[in-house]
């Protein structure tokens, strides 16, 4: 597992020091994504040669020598009057049952941590489409970009359409629990299922937050390094706890911060923390007709911007023991599985009992 020595916290506490703390300008802005693109000729073919997670150390901001369980392909589009890509993986099994199943993964996450996911399902058959969004893991990382989980989900449809995919399963971690219940609000005729894996959004944080510029979360993810992305993953997501099997989950974050194209990266992660602050979902939660299922770790405490509260505000936020409750009894008929003792990433602190509750839902269905 990947650990970042004195050595690697000097880098970066230098590297802050003498780089210019201010936003990327529109103006700087490349009509493509040219800085950090993945040629679509050699996307495929350099996978093999890429590093393995534990060898890392600086990241660039396409994850070149970054390797994903899965040959990575490459969806390119244009959108907002500029040519993108996703990067996304399209894992068949050897004896197909006909069903596809999308994975959509959180805000600090990308589509590599779904590896345990996509070898259980590919076991029961699916075939498994595992797409970082645009802003994350491998797809291109657009300075000038309005970020919207309609956007995101319209992105996805167009990946999608593609494959040839009609409608899929769609199961959504974290931030990608919000683009889910918005992709099959969108698009319901397409989702034949939607799963919930402690999904972030289930309380409107900006009635008792209160609102950061995207100027300002810019400066402060300018401020975090690998161990800060450490601690924060270890308070919110694991209640305090670590285990060394959770280092993986880092590497990414981690590596971006001590990485060459670390500012463009906070601008990413700045954006898109405003998206997910501004444009709630839960207000529709009533209007999801598809089969739903929600598995919530009741001890995480994930909160945007519980450090800007007073102390006893921050009590209240992030009480999943409720808020998956809540939840539940907004989408209709949906089902819900609580993990007790499980915090915001149950495929990683729990495989098990994550694994048992959603290959059965999804065979029900």
């Amino acid at each position: 597992m990947m650990r970042f020595s004195a050595k690697c916290l000097l880098i970066v506490l230098i590297t802050m020091l003498t780089a210019c703390a201010s936003a990327p300008k529109a103006s700087d802005a490349q009509p493509v994504d040219s800085s950090n693109r993945v040629e679509e000729s050699g996307a495929v073919e350099v996978e093999n040669e890429q590093a393995k997670p534990g060898e890392l150390g600086g990241l660039d901001a396409r994850l070149s020598n970054y390797k994903y369980p899965y040959p990575v392909e490459i969806f390119a589009f244009e959108s907002q009057r500029q040519p993108l890509e996703i990067a996304y993986m399209d894992v068949k099994p050897d004896a197909a049952n006909g069903q596809v199943v999308v994975l959509l993964h959180g805000k600090n996450f990308s589509g590599a941590y779904w590896k345990r996911t996509i070898e259980s399902l590919l076991a029961e058959g699916y075939r498994v489409v595992v797409p970082d969004q645009i802003g994350f893991g491998k797809s291109s990382k657009p300075v000038a970009f309005q970020f919207s989980f309609q956007e995101l989900a319209t992105q996805t449809a167009g990946l999608l359409d593609k494959l040839g995919v009609e409608n899929a399963h769609i199961v959504s971690h974290s931030m990608g629990g919000m683009l889910g219940a918005r992709f099959a609000l969108m698009f319901p005729a397409r989702t034949t299922s939607l799963t919930l894996v402690n999904p972030i959004g289930l309380e409107d944080w900006k009635l008792v937050v209160p609102y950061q510029p995207v100027d300002v979360w810019y400066e402060a993810e300018l401020k975090g390094n690998p161990e800060t992305v450490r601690e924060y993953m270890r308070h919110a997501y694991f209640d305090g706890k670590w285990d060394d099997a959770y280092d993986e989950l880092i590497e990414i974050q981690g590596g971006w911060k001590i990485g060459p194209d670390a500012k463009r990266m906070a601008w990413m992660g700045a954006l898109t923390f405003d998206m997910v602050f501004t444009q709630p979902v839960l207000y529709e939660f009533d209007k999801i007709g598809v089969p739903t299922l929600l598995i919530i770790g009741v001890r995480d405490r994930t909160a945007l911007g519980r450090h800007l509260v007073s102390p006893e505000v921050a009590a209240t936020l992030g009480l999943y023991e409720q808020l998956g409750r809540k939840a539940a009894a907004a989408i209709p008929g949906s089902k819900l599985v609580e993990l007790d003792n499980v915090g915001h990433v149950p495929q990683f602190e729990d495989f098990e009992r994550y694994d048992e509750a959603l290959r059965g839902f999804l065979s029900a269905e």
